[in-house]
């Protein structure tokens, strides 16, 4: 690179740096602009809407009904948010709390009444329509219904009711005609569905008439019916895009709940962590990028430097993309952005490495940088993508807080790759055409002596087994007493939602730092969230479930102390329903399968992929040891932990992995293998411990400067990277060399 040239680059650099930074701080325009102020946030740090449906009917709703009422609403107001909360409250009510919003009226007007869809034929009996067709005010074809839907419903001219709607479904199928892709909505009839389905199919067909979908006292569509369906498989096409296909699906959805619901009241809430919790979170960030920096510079010099610049564009590009594309955020998004900082660092340093590595061989240092790049470059990518692929899979598979970790952590991985293979890149080719050519300001990789961790295998796996044990040891002991075996949270299994009336107005971080110590002390758990009430002096408490002497303390200090009365206390439901701990179970194991399969497909051996699955499985026991023995709360922030955990471990250990696989080739017919797997262990060791290092900062500020529900997410979080970068460089490899001996005798 020519002089010149590099001091363009690093204009371009600085403006670059500059003009994105501005753009984080202001934007240009309002949402999506690329403001930090604007990215949407989830009720944990922002608050919302909170809406109380009651079931209409007489009696009590059975468990069964109240569960797939409570999905089918999950899955509906995930429109609006992945982050959207929805729970039973009573025995016949249900809560839904949406963040990012403060208009409940018209979140209402949007989701309807639920439980109130037919399925109507064109015409009666007699051959009168039950329906006919115009144009609205913006000229659009809007069906028109002739008679009340009592009246419909008791002459038998709803053909179906929502309930006989097993799912719908938005997608897209390619036109015959067209070849051109075409949105549709998919419809999968129940049993009973399908029966009734094929008989007024049968009837429209031959009459050439269409079946109307009624919702929420208007008809959402008309569609003709153009063959008899017996199968229960039935697809609605038109002119649909795919925003349109996908409110239709949602609506059938919605309206197919086995019970109808009627709405008791709105209100708007306040965040249940308080504008603290943010503030102390950018504290600890901008303090943990800091000590990121100075480290870098420290152990790399120009190439920290380099790097640093770099992750300094790659910190304002995540916050402008995260409100470009409006991705909700939350603890668990921190959890991904985290994460994705680490793999950053790490890409970078495993650069850095291969640099100093090829300088020791006594390359030049500016073929040193070329080369450096080239070997690093199977590592990045494979750790990189096989990261990705995980994040692809929880995104489409998971629900809720999962959807949103793997947005934020997909997004941050590849905003990651380039500003290391790319950036970072550059900004070192021009720092070397400036004069930094100097060994000295790069470093020198020494020949390193091998250190034998294969020798220590059995003594490793010692170590892990008791570890794990050990947690197990603990929860029979708590179970044994009658207690959970981890400490469960609210989003595990639910509690009470007491609503106090204050004589005052309160922050949220007045309540944390009087009310709440209170409360906590008569129930004698960490976990209580407040939740504040916009316009009045009420706030929620949600904490675990109250007996009836623990509520009549509540009342008592409440009244002594603050002056406060108890407006309402009901129990509530997990805000984690089985459903969703189903779906993110089946999501951890699809993602953990694709990434086994395709270090299976990278690395040609599948001993490979079993040996980073095993490491992982290892990684996720202990630290549920580490809940299990510590007693830190298992809420929504749990999952993202594990996920977390996960995606840094299976990191690390592709790295050594395809240190090894590099060596191996390189290998003469005598040389043993063990020698090879302790050497590439060996040389990559550094890049071990410095990218735990400095992950384990920016995790680490976030205790330290973090309030309680914080805390509680940093510690098993800390103690997850600490036990990933331990099975990364002690057992992954002693995986791999035991499988090797399965089955057969040891090879070279």
């Amino acid at each position: 690179m020519k002089k010149s040239t590099s001091v363009i680059s690093l204009i371009i650099l600085v403006a670059l740096l500059v003009v994105f930074g501005i753009t984080a701080v202001t934007g240009f325009g309002g949402p999506g602009g690329g403001a930090a102020k604007d990215i949407p946030l989830g009720l944990d740090l922002e608050g919302g809407v909170s809406i109380t449906y009651q079931v209409v009917g007489d009696g009590i709703p059975s468990n069964e009904d109240m569960s797939d009422t409570i999905y089918k609403l999950q899955q509906r107001v995930q429109n609006y948010s992945t982050e959207s909360l929805v729970y039973q409250e009573g025995v016949d009510r249900i809560n839904i709390e949406i963040p990012g919003v403060s208009d409940a009226e018209a979140i209402l007007e949007d989701l309807g009444k639920p439980g109130s869809l037919y399925f109507i034929r064109q015409t009666d009996a007699s051959g009168n329509p039950n329906y006919t067709y115009g144009l609205d005010a913006d000229g659009q074809i809007a069906y028109i219904l002739l008679k009340d839907i009592e009246t419909i419903v008791a002459d038998g001219d709803a053909v179906l009711s929502g309930t006989d709607v097993n799912s719908a479904e938005a997608g897209s199928v390619q036109d015959s005609m067209t070849k051109n892709n075409t949105f549709i909505v998919s419809l999968s009839m129940t049993d009973e569905g399908t029966k009734k389905f094929a008989d007024a199919t049968e009837k429209a067909f031959a009459a050439g008439e269409s079946i109307a979908i009624y919702y929420d006292g208007q008809i959402v569509s008309a569609p003709n019916v153009k063959a008899v369906i017996t199968d229960g498989q039935a697809q609605i096409s038109g002119n649909f895009t795919y925003e349109e296909a996908d409110k239709l699906a949602s609506t059938i959805r919605i309206g197919g709940l086995k019970l109808t619901l009627e709405q008791l009241h709105s209100k708007v809430v306040g965040a249940q962590l308080g504008t603290e919790a943010i503030t102390t979170s950018l504290k600890a960030a901008a303090i943990g990028f800091v000590i990121i920096v100075v480290f870098m510079i420290f152990v790399y010099r120009i190439s920290g430097l380099a790097a640093s610049l770099a992750l300094a564009l790659y910190c304002e590009l995540v916050i402008i993309l995260l409100d470009a594309f409006q991705i909700t955020l939350t603890l668990p998004g921190i959890a991904g952005i985290i994460l994705s900082i680490g793999m950053a660092v790490d890409a970078n340093v495993i650069i850095f490495a291969r640099i100093r590595e090829e300088i020791g061989k006594g390359k030049t240092v500016e073929s040193s940088i070329d080369v450096g790049y080239k070997k690093a470059l199977s590592a990045i990518l494979d750790g990189n993508i096989t990261t990705l692929i995980a994040a692809a899979v929880l995104g489409v598979l998971g629900t809720g807080s999962i959807k949103g970790f793997a947005a934020t952590l997909a997004l941050g991985i590849v905003i990651s790759m380039f500003t290391a293979l790319f950036i970072a890149k550059l900004i070192m080719k021009s720092f070397f055409a400036l004069g930094c050519k100097s060994e000295k300001l790069y470093g020198v990789q020494r020949e390193q002596k091998t250190i034998d961790f294969l020798k220590h295998k059995k003594l490793f796996f010692i170590i892990s087994l008791v570890a794990i044990l050990s947690g197990f040891v603990f929860m029979g002991i708590y179970a044994s007493k009658g207690n959970n075996i981890l400490n469960y949270s609210l989003d595990f299994v639910g509690g009470t939602s007491t609503e106090v009336t204050f004589t005052k107005d309160m922050s949220i971080g007045e309540i944390d730092s009087t009310i709440v110590p209170v409360i906590e002390g008569i129930t004698k758990d960490g976990s209580v969230i407040p939740q504040k009430i916009d316009g009045t002096n009420d706030v929620i408490f949600k904490s675990r479930s109250l007996t009836n002497e623990e509520a009549g303390m509540l009342k008592d200090q409440l009244a002594a102390q603050f002056g406060a009365t108890i407006k309402s206390s009901e129990t509530i439901s997990s805000t984690i329903s089985g459903e969703m701990k189903r779906d993110a179970i089946i999501a951890v194991l699809v993602a953990s399968a694709f990434m086994l399969l395709y270090i299976w497909f990278r690395f040609k051996d599948v001993r490979f992929g079993c040996s980073s699955v095993l490491a992982l499985i290892h990684d996720v026991l202990v630290v549920l040891s580490f809940y299990a023995i510590v007693r830190v709360s298992v809420g929504s922030t749990f999952i993202a932990c594990m996920l977390t955990i996960v995606g840094y471990s299976i990191n690390a250990t592709i790295v050594i992995f395809d240190r090894i696989r590099e060596n191996k080739a390189t290998m003469g017919p005598k040389d043993p293998l063990d020698e090879v797997v302790n050497r590439s262990i060996t040389q990559t060791l550094s890049r071990s411990v410095f990218t735990s290092l400095t992950t384990f900062i920016m995790v680490a500020a976030l205790y330290i400067l973090g309030v309680s529900s914080i805390k509680e997410f940093a510690l098993p979080l800390m103690a997850g990277i600490l036990c990933g970068t331990y099975s990364s460089i002690c057992l992954a490899s002693a995986f791999y060399m035991v499988l090797r001996k399965v089955g057969k005798k040891e090879e070279n």
